[in-house]
């Protein structure tokens, strides 16, 4: 599933994955020149926080947290680097993956 990355430096998105409603956080960091991504609850607490989004790779295959949707989260792009304006111009998109779809038993 492609999730859409607002054109915003940093925002909340609502969202209901494998029947779990939370929040996921894009924060692009002007100084560095990456974006950061983050899980939270309705009330803005974190389960995740400040991951750096880096291309085709899992973000958080390695967080558990049942407050989670079941699966893994992740930017795909051709590029070794997600810039600003990469998930506008389509040279990346944010993706969910649930474990299902990729044969992983817990």
């Amino acid at each position: 599933m492609v999730i859409s990355v607002p054109d915003m430096n940093d925002s909340f998105s609502r969202i209901v994955l494998d029947g779990k409603e939370i929040l996921l956080r894009f924060t692009y960091c002007v100084s560095g020149g990456y974006w950061l991504f983050g899980v939270y609850t309705l009330d803005e607490k974190p389960i995740v926080a400040s991951m750096k989004l880096v291309p085709n790779s899992p973000l958080n295959l390695w967080y558990r947290d049942d407050r989670m949707p079941m699966g893994t989260f992740g930017a795909v792009s051709d590029n070794e680097i997600i810039g600003r304006n990469s998930f506008l111009n389509g040279e990346a998109e944010f993706v969910y993956l649930p474990y299902k779809d990729l044969g992983v038993e817990l």
